[in-house]
């Protein structure tokens, strides 16, 4: 009882520092003079992150490579399978050209280089290296594209997503203190009651890392998205979602990994390839009349059903 309730409250922590994190951040980018566009591909997109990444690190350095991995590769597949299914059940998501023709498609590249790496024994420095550096290109890249290309609607949603300024630069430095250390101590108290939890009900903690650390790291995700599609910003809502994916692959992985060499043998390339596979399924469904409809929502919650199921056989 004790280690689910510290679970618990590790969930609850960086989830709750994500939020100071992007608001701080947010606001301090805003007085530093970027635009709410910038803004959003890059403080808001890798702030809902946070969670992933310090789980993840901090399980890494720990020796928990299963609980690292794993918290990536599932919080992939839960921001396909649920976040996007959610917010398109909530409204269709209308889907820009630019989008189609670049960042999903990078998504899958990503997706697969991922595969390949994780079938070495662990995860060289070498390749975190390699992974941050083809992050750092797509981010420079992204928002210059972005600048060139946004018209006055982009701008508008992007305007009304990203946090407002607070009172005074002492204040964002406040909130951006307290949410790294929200984030960093609630971390370590999930990495330790997820790990002690897996070997009192005899689980591996892969399959901890895959499902229930993956989907509270991804609480970030949810809410951005679901606010995002009630206010009908589907930049924002699906921007978010691919955008997060990259991220946990490139940045999350490529950070752990050069920090230590991240090894996880007890995350299978089945979970590896299923992750792959829903973003594969997800190019179709928003080339189909360039927006993602209820009833390929209903499709997206029903293959994360299924993948439950093969995760929990019994």
């Amino acid at each position: 009882m004790s280690n689910l309730i510290l679970l618990i409250l590790g969930l609850a922590l960086p989830i709750a520092g994500a939020e100071l994190l992007v608001r701080g951040g947010s606001s301090l980018a805003r007085r530093l003079g970027l635009t709410p566009l910038v803004i959003g591909l890059t403080v808001v997109a890798f702030g809902t992150s946070a969670p992933e990444m310090v789980v993840s690190v901090t399980g890494a350095l720990a020796g928990h490579g299963d609980l690292a991995v794993g918290n990536v590769v599932g919080s992939n597949i839960f921001n396909i399978g649920v976040i996007l299914a959610i917010a398109a059940l909530i409204a269709p998501i209308h889907v820009k050209l630019g989008l189609l023709k670049l960042d999903a498609p990078f998504m899958i590249v990503v997706s697969l280089l991922a595969v390949w790496l994780a079938a070495f024994d662990a995860i060289s420095r070498r390749s975190g290296a390699f992974m941050l550096l083809l992050l750092t290109g797509y981010v420079v890249y992204s928002v210059r594209l972005a600048r060139a290309e946004s018209d006055e609607e982009i701008s508008r949603e992007f305007d009304q997503g990203v946090p407002a300024r607070v009172r005074s630069a002492l204040s964002e430095v406040v909130l951006i203190v307290a949410g790294l250390g929200m984030l960093s101590f609630g971390s370590s108290l999930l990495v330790k009651s997820a790990g002690a939890i897996a070997r009192s009900f005899g689980v591996s903690e892969a399959l901890i890392g895959l499902t229930i650390v993956a989907a509270g790291t991804s609480m970030p995700e949810l809410a951005t998205s679901v606010v995002a599609a009630l206010r009908g910003q589907s930049d924002i809502a699906i921007g978010n979602v691919i955008g997060s994916n990259i991220f946990n692959i490139l940045g999350i992985l490529g950070f752990a990994s050069l920090l230590r060499p991240l090894a996880a043998p007890g995350v299978g390339q089945l979970d590896l390839w299923i992750m792959v596979a829903f973003s594969v399924a997800l190019l179709p469904l928003l080339w189909t009349g360039r927006k993602l409809q209820r009833l390929e929502g209903m499709l997206l919650l029903a293959g994360y059903a299924w993948y439950l199921r093969l995760l929990w056989p019994s």
